[in-house]
């Protein structure tokens, strides 16, 4: 199966929106409401095109991630970084590499473009693989009530999260 991973167009917008829909349509720790978050984020002062990305199969986009502008803010500083989400693959494609490839290329992606560090909220046993460490390990905190094992961070440049500390300040978009 030959995967093409690419930046997401606006032709790709419904497709991704069932897509979305359908990945997350039987997550347990889901509002099953992220479709609307990334129409939200796509309008947002956060949204940065190239960080949308998406992984087609055969001319069928069948996988999609989004990294998106936030905050780390503390007393004294603030700190630019991304947040990843949500990462989307259809069902039927699930557990065959894309999520993995989609993570990888957006990585890449996000360094070229100068960004250090990335932020997620997610499952403690898939994104460790991926060097994500627990956000608390950098004194980073959420601005809301969730599992800290669930709270992720990971470091893309080697001093990627040196001197950073504070709360996370995300984009009012995914809020609305």
């Amino acid at each position: 199966m030959e995967i093409k991973i690419r930046q997401e167009n606006k032709e790709d917008f419904e497709s991704v929106f069932h897509l979305i829909e359908k990945a997350f349509e039987k997550e347990e720790y889901s509002d099953h409401k992220e479709q609307f978050l990334v129409e939200r984020l796509r309008k947002s002062e956060a949204f940065i095109p190239e960080l949308s990305i998406v992984a087609e199969v055969e001319d069928k986009v069948v996988g999609h991630i989004l990294f998106t502008k936030l905050e780390i803010k503390n007393e004294t500083q603030t700190f630019h970084s991304l947040a990843l989400a949500p990462v989307s693959v259809l069902p039927e494609f699930q557990g065959k590499g894309i999520g993995s490839k989609l993570i990888l290329y957006g990585h890449e992606k996000v360094k070229d473009l100068g960004y250090k560090s990335v932020i997620l909220l997610g499952h403690q046993d898939y994104y460790p693989r991926f060097g994500y460490e627990l956000c608390k390990k950098y004194n980073i905190k959420m601005p809301f009530d969730v599992p800290a094992e669930n709270c992720m961070v990971i470091k893309l440049t080697e001093n990627g999260l040196s001197g950073v500390s504070g709360e996370v300040v995300y984009p009012k978009a995914f809020f609305e």
